[in-house]
């Protein structure tokens, strides 16, 4: 793991020249349809399948429970008891408001009927990110909850990913992935229903697809590498530090991470844990850490709020107290034993989250996602009298005659 000392921050060049191939996947999908995708699925995935493959069959569900080590399965249960917990704490009940005129305007949320989630491939697979996806849209209410993941060698679907699904009461799971997948899941195919609304991680063509397909379908936002900044103050300890930072940098090396602090001495002493722990740790030796040096812990805020970093932790006594002043981060982290590790996992909140600086204006995935506000309006004879001449002055102004005529009747 490389460590650069710096005074300020900077975060990876990002760039893609994909966004014409991936028009193209999406054009060859909307039209081609379940052929299309398995001819990508053999390009891009290297896995033959058949078009009665495509979607998992329930019996292979079922039996992915089976296989599971007992640690595992207990920690998948974990996981999805504590984020359904989190997300049906967050469900809105109904809005009802009287208007001086005497119209009625409820305001209720709703779940879209059907939802995916992709599950990205990777270094191994992520039944995390099932149980993130999975359990919020069920929480939500969303009827029919769909996964997809990329086939593996030989066609065959994770176990581990098969039975995550399986715990989250999953409607379909499909073999497929990449820009092909989430064309498949926008327009539809014979195999595959369209849905409401796609989420999860993915690679560039992944958000790229998703990107284009806004409209057609709602989407959670455009995810980039996960990225971590640490705020750390006198006190902290800095090998818990270092371990924080590596454990992010394990997503890849175009994975941003930074140590804030004013603290030169407790930077020397991140420097030297990570150079001492990282060659013991060959999933991190390809990333990169930034320890920049701050004028004071406000100043590090300060610079934390700037990054607006997709996770960020506070550690030490000063940088903890300061908590309520942090505006910009996707999930934010206090205390030493609050690692970010465990919101990837197991703490109940959501590692679907805000990246790149989207934190300044984007939430983590949560029902909301799911679910969406809608006006039930009444107007009881007396409240249409009294709104008409207002409405009907209005819609004239605006070249809209009809509009006050249509008023003006229920006066």
């Amino acid at each position: 793991m490389r460590i650069v000392r710096t005074r300020d921050w900077s975060r990876p060049a990002a760039g893609s020249a994909i966004a014409l191939e991936v028009g193209a996947i999406l054009d060859d999908v909307n039209e081609g349809g379940d052929a299309a995708v398995l001819s990508l699925t053999e390009r891009f995935d290297h896995a033959e399948l058949g078009p009665e493959q495509l979607r998992v069959d329930p019996g292979e569900l079922e039996a992915s429970v089976g296989v599971l080590e007992p640690a595992v399965l207990s920690a998948l249960r974990t996981a999805i008891a504590n984020v359904r917990a989190v997300a049906a704490a967050q469900l809105r009940e109904p809005l009802d408001v009287e208007l001086e005129q005497g119209q009625r305007v409820e305001v209720v949320e709703v779940p879209v009927r059907r939802a995916a989630v992709y599950v990205p491939a990777g270094r191994a697979p992520y039944p995390s990110t099932v149980v993130m996806g999975a359990a919020t849209a069920r929480a939500a209410g969303v009827e029919e909850v769909v996964v997809c993941a990329p086939p593996g060698p030989g066609g065959r679907a994770n176990p581990v990913i098969l039975a995550a699904c399986v715990l989250c009461e999953v409607h379909e799971v499909f073999r497929m992935g990449g820009a092909q997948a989430i064309a498949a899941l926008a327009y539809g195919t014979e195999s595959v229903p369209p849905v409401d609304v796609i989420v999860g991680p993915g690679n560039p063509y992944v958000q790229e697809a998703k990107r284009q397909l806004v409209g057609l379908v709602g989407i959670d936002g455009i995810a980039g590498p996960s990225e971590l900044a640490v705020v750390a103050s006198s006190g902290a300890d800095p090998e818990l530090v270092a371990l924080d930072l590596m454990a992010q940098a394990e997503h890849g090396a175009d994975s941003p991470v930074w140590c804030l602090s004013p603290d030169a001495g407790l930077l020397d002493a991140v420097d030297a844990a990570v150079r001492r722990l990282a060659p013991e740790r060959p999933s991190v030796t390809d990333a990169e850490a930034q320890l920049v040096e701050t004028d004071d812990v406000r100043g590090a805020i300060r610079m934390a709020d700037e990054i607006a970093p997709e996770h960020l932790q506070l550690i030490g006594e000063e940088a903890e107290a300061l908590a309520d002043r942090v505006r910009n981060a996707g999930c934010l982290f206090v205390g030493a034993g609050a690692a970010t590790a465990f919101g990837d996992y197991v703490a109940g909140s959501n590692h679907v989250l805000p990246t790149g600086g989207a934190a300044r204006f984007q939430s983590a995935l949560s029902p909301a996602t799911f679910r969406r506000r809608m006006a039930r309006v009444s107007l009881p004879p007396e409240a249409a009298s009294r709104l008409a001449p207002a409405g009907a002055a209005l819609a004239r102004a605006e070249g809209f005659p009809v509009h006050a005529e249509s008023m003006e009747r229920r006066a």
